[in-house]
């Protein structure tokens, strides 16, 4: 399951949580450190890393 990184509009907290995609849209998360529902998901990077040699 992909790890996604939101961060906090309240007060500035960064944080990941780990979700199947097909709750991505309809997560309700929380900020952990003040509990502000007021979280914004933050793009990221990612690699994929397959095990077929070229």
């Amino acid at each position: 399951m992909p790890t996604y990184q939101y961060r906090c509009a309240k007060c500035g907290e960064v944080f990941e949580h780990i979700e199947h995609v097909a709750e991505h849209e309809t997560a309700r998360l929380r900020c952990p450190k003040c509990a502000s529902e007021a979280v914004q998901h933050q793009p990221t990077q990612f690699f994929a890393k397959t095990s077929k040699k070229s």
